[in-house]
């Protein structure tokens, strides 16, 4: 009879499979070796052209390696291909869609301003009409693009960044693979810890290993996960446009996956604390969280992610608040610090109109409802009842 071995057994246990001659060391080790050499000509061949070892840190690297099986079994997927950044893993997964005007990528119209300006920058002429957004918690304006397009891939969030929205993957799968579209996650929001796209339908999920899985704020990294028909074309691009992350950005976020549940159990239940005391308040003027039985996916999030958990981040809107206000505000924060990251074990504050969200400009921010006055909270491990100190010490002097 077999087991099913928790998220917490999982996470701690995931990365230990790698083999060696002379005993099995319990940590990963850190292989920086660019390049390796066989006792003869057969053997290199193999490991060149047949994948059977290792020839080139740019065709891949054991640490890599350990990182890439450690996501794949946490995803339940079939394999893993890792890069140097969340960016170059949504870049090498939109490249190798080989989008059209009659098979364009349908993409959330609410994402990380960062992805919607690459996204502008790979397909700039409009008139090719590559790149469609919907509103993708809108099911029937969904079905209809689906319908209308019928897109070569339909590219989605989790949990939107920054205001939080969920989309129903289940069914937005069951649209897309009826039109013979790909469904490609970025779900670094949630981590295998809330919940696993490829078990609702998704195709690839992607991750932003630089902010949960590594979760420290030493380290950048992004990983793809899904299954081997479509990791292998991406790997072999990886072979000819570099974006490998190195073997110590690898080992970093194999050792901060491993206390992942951990984390994101404190931070879940933190932040659910500071969003029902924000609500609350009188300097705000609306909180996003889906764990608040007023957000508009409350009930989908309840039946997505784990149960009794909602995310570790918090986006709030300070009443009445210009860019002087927001500035004030988190000048004014002792222990929750700005900073452009998230998800690492300290609370940090972002202003998306200034940061993640600058690119896109301030008619199109206002029309996602990213306000002059939005901030979004990435929730750490410190005790809630600091957190929240520090926010009503701050938004007292306002």
């Amino acid at each position: 009879m077999t087991h099913d071995k928790s998220i917490f057994t999982q996470t701690v246990h995931a990365a230990q499979d790698f083999k060696s001659p002379a005993g099995q060391p319990i940590v990963p080790p850190i292989c920086p070796a660019v390049t390796y050499t066989y006792e003869n000509m057969a053997d290199l061949s193999a490991a060149l052209h047949e994948g059977c070892g290792y020839s080139y840190i740019r065709y891949g690297n054991p640490t890599a390696a350990s990182l890439e099986a450690a996501l794949a079994r946490l995803e339940g997927a079939e394999d893993a291909v890792a890069y140097s950044s969340g960016m170059a893993a949504l870049h090498a997964v939109f490249l190798e869609q080989y989008l059209t005007a009659e098979r364009p990528l349908l993409a959330a119209r609410n994402l990380y301003g960062a992805t919607t300006a690459l996204l502008a920058r790979m397909y700039p002429d409009e008139a090719t009409n590559r790149v469609h957004f919907v509103d993708i918690t809108d099911h029937q304006a969904v079905q209809e693009a689906i319908h209308r397009l019928r897109p070569r891939a339909v590219f989605l969030e989790t949990i939107s960044n920054p205001q939080l929205n969920i989309p129903d993957i289940p069914a937005i799968a069951a649209w897309a693979h009826a039109a013979e579209a790909l469904v490609i996650v970025d779900s670094t929001f949630a981590t295998p810890y809330l919940l696993q796209p490829l078990t609702l339908g998704a195709d690839l999920v992607i991750h932003s290993a630089t902010q949960y899985l590594g979760g420290h704020g030493d380290v950048m990294c992004g990983i793809v996960a899904t299954r081997k028909e479509l990791s292998q074309p991406l790997r072999l691009q990886l072979r000819y446009y570099g974006a490998n992350p190195g073997p110590l950005d690898s080992w970093l976020v194999l050792r901060g996956m491993r206390t992942l549940a951990l984390r994101m159990r404190e931070q879940c239940a933190n932040a659910e604390q500071v969003a029902h005391w924000l609500s609350g308040h009188p300097r705000i003027s609306r909180v996003l969280y889906p764990g608040l039985p007023d957000h508009p996916q409350h009930a989908l999030a309840q039946r997505l992610f784990r149960r009794g958990h909602f995310g570790a981040m918090v986006t709030f809107e300070l009443r009445d608040a210009d860019e002087s206000m927001v500035f004030g505000f988190m000048e004014a924060l002792h222990l929750i610090r700005p900073g452009t990251s998230l998800g690492d074990v300290y609370s940090l504050l972002l202003y998306p109109a200034q940061s993640s969200h600058h690119y896109i400009g301030r008619e199109e921010r206002l029309q996602q409802g990213i306000t002059d006055g939005l901030v979004r909270l990435s929730v750490g491990i410190e005790a809630a009842e600091d957190i929240i100190a520090d926010l009503q010490q701050a938004l007292g002097n306002l």
